[in-house]
């Protein structure tokens, strides 16, 4: 039996909660996203609907059997690229069911090492895009930005930046999941999906009246030191895929 469930972290647990209620033996069944499956012969399906009163059931038994920290890493792997999260999710939980509290340090179980691999992944992608992550001014005053990550870490970076910016108007788009998470200067943060063609020109750069742009890249090129140049150690600091987003690598 195949349970298809929504990609979200709510709809994850509500897939947990339809294995459980239903007293599937876990090896006679699998978690997968509906958006990733692909059909397999001699397999049953079944679509899991978001409930959102399972799905906070299930956290309240992670939060209080397990522990608030085995509810982070698993909240943080729900954002993990690989198709396969859900029932790597899955198979945690069922372990923490037994296990209890002593779940966070049993790293020689695979469903705990995958979802701890998952977790630092994610956070290291979230940890990078803090730092490289960059916003220019449009004409309406509104501060722009974008990014590309493999993973869905854009709430983890917006948090950061509404912390750090909490009285301006800034707005930071996903290109790739077609999303954006919107901030006023009175502290209200929203996430928006499903960003059309015309709304993703509002993060276009050519459009941009900030004339800090020029002067951040003069000053990149400026401080840099021909003869200490070392691309294979910057690469190492700054991996490949970033550079198209940020202003000081862009023609």
């Amino acid at each position: 039996m195949v349970y298809l469930c929504e990609s979200s972290l709510e709809g994850i647990f509500c897939g947990v909660y339809a294995v459980y209620a239903d007293r599937q033996p876990l090896s006679d069944c699998r978690l997968s996203l509906r958006e990733d499956y692909e059909p397999e012969l001699f397999c049953s399906y079944k679509e899991i609907p978001l409930d959102p009163s399972k799905a906070e059931k299930v956290a309240k038994k992670i939060r209080n059997h397990m522990s608030m920290d085995a509810y982070r890493a698993l909240s943080r792997a729900a954002l993990h690229k690989s198709p396969e999260r859900a029932d790597q999710i899955l198979r945690f939980i069922a372990l923490g069911l037994s296990a209890g509290r002593r779940i966070m340090q049993m790293l020689k179980e695979p469903a705990v090492y995958e979802i701890f691999r998952m977790d630092q992944y994610v956070k290291n992608e979230a940890h990078f895009l803090v730092e490289f992550s960059r916003f220019w001014k449009q004409p309406s005053g509104l501060y722009c930005g974008t990014i590309g990550p493999e993973n869905d870490v854009l709430e983890l970076v917006a948090s950061h930046f509404a912390d750090r910016f909490p009285d301006m108007d800034w707005a930071l788009c996903d290109e790739r999941r077609k999303k954006a998470a919107l901030h006023t200067s009175s502290g209200a943060l929203a996430i928006c999906t499903g960003i059309t063609e015309e709304e993703s020109r509002l993060f276009d750069k050519n459009i941009a009246a900030d004339c800090y742009i020029k002067l951040w890249k003069t000053f990149f090129q400026t401080i840099a030191i021909e003869e200490r140049k070392n691309p294979r150690c910057q690469r190492n600091m700054l991996p490949l895929r970033y550079r198209k987003y940020m202003t000081e690598f862009q023609p």
